[in-house]
């Protein structure tokens, strides 16, 4: 049948620069694979869901849209021994969508109430083949992420190399420095061939390249077995520490004697490695006995698909949505969407429809695909959600989340609580990240004249060590340690070195740090490292957890005492002089010089450990590679500011003056200053061992103080950015009571006996106060 609509002089099909939503709904995860199909918007692609829910309706009544092309596909009967691979760096997979399902299309137009609208009428024909032939929304991101462009640098642009006083070509066989001949690179600068990193699961290496970059200050180097004829090869700049191109890498080859002809590539490079790594990493999905352990399926028990490295995501996910404040800031089963004209890109739908998926049930099934090819003995699990809008949405922008390599679990943490902080919050709905948050109060007493300063900061987590003490009988396992210990370690006194104030006198300090407040959720990420061969390396420790309640109370502040003496106040605009061995010590692994003195700054200046650790926990902060800064306790907070950016924090909760005042000390700049004002909760108040209440005090000081702990994110690698991490949730089961623990394996939703297995792998913990 005939439109007026489809003779529209607008209508037309997408740009090459257009997202098409084509695979799922951007405001729940119904999708073209679901029996009445998803409609895709005519005029702007997006995407909608025509169940009950009918979004696709909605956006029609929003924006008066008319115009929707239905998609519905099923997948074709296809025998195969293997599902089709994941995509990767390697190769785009040839397989096509017409390979592996049957498609039906048809027009509807909301306006005229038409179901069944004439394909071929006006443009409608252009239109429709435009949406079908172009790349998904999802699919174009995953490629843009996965095929990023490396670009060359001032070190391979500038490249000055030695003369070649050989007359053959360099031996490329063995490591100049050990035995090993493979992972070896060679230094473009000066020939030299030399073992590289052992990481990602891949070859050996015992970083020998590295350490004669650092020996001679080379920069560059290649990887001799990624050589191709083609002139591909893997570059690292040591300096920039990362990968890089060299436009002149034939003429730099030849110099030293390797001619790309003929080349054959021998060795998997950088990337095909780390794939490869996290792709083999697998939890065990069977019990002690051998038996498969049985899937769970309902509300609460719904599995994420794994997007070729995004475990790190979905393990994260499954955590914060098990809390209560999660679950009641974002999912509303009987409201409408957030109204915005780009939902795929607003970050309040985008949590909502995680919600949505995640929590109520209606995905939570096993996939129809698996359960009529599986055999009797086989378990079907989900299908598992794919969350792509999401994972795009909250990495616009970041340096690492942008990508599709693998990434550390508790900084994408911190990056979600700070993504979701700067968003601006529905005025009857309290953002969700404030139940993390506590403070934690900083003791320092002079060890001379006995005069004490409180200081107390603001946090949404804590980050502990967990000592290593290696077995006698076997250097490579440790004894287990208990989390009271790696607590006891956290607020136990240290001595840092710092000059009194009050007497003059150099002998230091001691440093305490306690709870001033505990909040509602308590996240703690477990510190397992050590440096091996310069590259930070995870280690098994076994921490042990009790499964039940723990008493916190013992570590909360007894808070300012009468009877001490104060501390003068005092302008902290004094000069800082970081630690010269622990600043090269830290620069050797990569860091910048910044980085290196600010983590220095913040920890004390006298552990590489503490200093390593803060620079992990740091890395996406905004300002990372700023120069340290030290601020006055007496820096003017007036000054004229932008009123727009002075409401814009007011949104987010910050009142006038201290908006101001965090502008003030951040050039105006709104992310910056959201980051000071977490970081200094008690900027500018009086220091009397008390602080005094803006907007309430985060967190509870009461006693008892007892957490339970209710979710764990565990990893398996020796590096947080390879290998494979899961989360184990304690819910209770369907038609139970009790509470037991679920593994969240991407897809896969198992019940679990016990986590005795697990606490090698432990990463992080997620507490709930009871």
């Amino acid at each position: 049948m005939a439109c007026v609509h489809a003779e529209a002089p607008d209508l037309g099909p997408p740009g090459p620069f257009q997202s098409v939503y084509r695979e799922d709904c951007t405001q729940c995860f119904d999708s073209i694979d679901d029996e009445l199909g998803l409609n895709v918007c005519l005029q702007c692609f997006n995407g909608g869901c025509v169940g009950d829910r009918d979004h696709a309706r909605l956006h029609y009544q929003r924006f008066g849209h008319s115009l929707a092309l239905n998609i519905k596909r099923t997948p074709k009967r296809i025998q195969r021994d293997e599902p089709p691979p994941k995509i990767s760096k390697l190769a785009i997979a040839a397989e096509t969508e017409e390979d592996r399902y049957d498609v039906v299309t048809s027009v509807i137009c909301y306006a005229c109430a038409v179901e069944n609208v004439d394909k071929t009428y006006g443009n409608l024909p252009t239109v429709i083949d435009g949406i079908m032939n172009a790349m998904t929304f999802s699919k174009k991101e995953e490629v843009k992420a996965w095929e990023q462009e490396f670009v060359p640098c001032e070190h391979t642009l500038c490249m000055v190399q030695q003369e070649n006083e050989g007359k053959d070509g360099k031996d490329s066989s063995q490591c100049s420095a050990c035995d090993l001949k493979e992972n070896l690179w060679l230094c473009l600068e000066c020939g030299n061939v030399s073992c590289g990193r052992s990481q990602f699961g891949g070859s050996k290496g015992n970083s020998h390249a590295l350490a004669h970059a650092d020996a001679v200050s080379h920069s560059a180097a290649v990887k001799l077995g990624s050589i191709t004829a083609e002139g591909s090869a893997d570059i690292y700049c040591y300096k920039c520490n990362e990968e890089r191109t060299d436009p002149e890498l034939a003429a730099h080859l030849a110099h030293w004697g390797i001619y790309l002809a003929g080349r054959e590539k021998t060795e998997k490079s950088l990337m095909e490695m780390q794939v490869e790594h996290n792709l083999k990493w697998e939890f065990s999905m069977t019990s002690e006995d051998g038996r498969e352990l049985p899937p769970v399926f309902g509300p609460g028990f719904t599995g994420l698909s794994n997007l070729g490295n995004s475990c790190y995501l979905s393990s994260i996910l499954q955590c914060i949505f098990a809390t209560q404040g999660f679950q009641e800031r974002y999912y509303y089963p009987a409201s409408e969407p957030p109204f915005t004209d780009t939902p795929a890109q607003d970050l309040e739908t985008q949590m909502r429809k995680l919600a949505d998926g995640l929590l109520s049930g209606r995905y939570s099934k096993p996939d129809p695909r698996l359960a009529a090819s599986a055999d009797a003995s086989e378990i079907a699990h989900q299908k598992g959600l794919s969350p792509a809008m999401f994972k795009y949405l909250v990495g616009q922008g970041h340096e690492e989340f942008a990508t599709m390599r693998q990434q550390d679990a508790f900084e994408f943490l911190l990056h979600v609580f700070k993504s979701i902080s700067l968003s601006k919050q529905p005025e009857d709905k309290v953002n969700p990240v404030q139940d993390f948050r506590f403070l934690v109060e900083q003791r320092l007493q002079c060890l001379s004249c006995k005069k004490v300063r409180y200081k107390v900061d603001e946090q949404d987590n804590i980050s502990v060590a967990v000592p290593a003490r290696r077995l006698e009988t076997n250097k490579d396992q440790f004894e287990p340690v208990t989390l009271a210990e790696c607590l006891d370690i956290f607020t136990s006194e240290e001595a840092v070195e710092l000059t009194c104030p009050g007497c003059n006198s150099d002998k230091g300090f001691s440093k305490k740090a306690s709870f001033k407040t505990l909040p509602r959720e308590l996240a703690v990420n477990a510190r397992r490292f050590e440096l091996v061969n310069w590259v930070p390396t995870k280690l098994d420790i076994p921490v042990i957890v009790d499964d039940a309640p723990i008493d916190f109370g013992r570590y909360l502040s007894k808070g300012y005492n009468e009877t001490e003496e104060l501390l003068p106040e005092v302008e902290e605009t004094v000069t800082f002089a970081a630690n010269p061995s622990i600043m090269e010590q830290l620069m050797s692994m990569g860091f910048p010089a910044p980085r290196c003195e600010k983590a220095l700054h913040a920890t004390g200046n006298a552990d590489p450990d503490a200093a390593m650790n803060w620079l992990f926990a740091h890395m996406e902060d905004p300002d990372i590679d700023e120069p340290l800064v030290l601020e006055s306790s007496t820096d003017n907070a007036g000054g004229t500011q932008d009123e727009g950016k002075v409401a814009q924090l007011g949104e987010m909760g910050i009142d006038p003056a201290r908006a101001r005042k965090a502008l003030a000390a951040t050039d105006g700049d709104v992310t910056r200053a959201v980051d000071w004002v977490f970081t200094h909760p008690d900027d500018g108040l009086e220091e009397q061992g008390e602080v005094i209440e803006q907007h309430g005090t985060p967190g509870y000081d009461s006693l008892p103080a007892f957490y339970q702990l209710r979710s764990i994110v565990c990893h398996k690698g020796t590096s947080v950015h390879a290998g494979h991490y899961v989360a184990f949730v304690r819910k209770a089961l369907p038609g139970q009571d009790t509470l037991s623990w679920v593994l969240f394996n991407d897809e896969k939703v198992v019940q679990v006996e016990d986590i005795e297995s697990m606490r090698k792998t432990a990463y992080m913990y997620f507490f709930t106060r009871v």
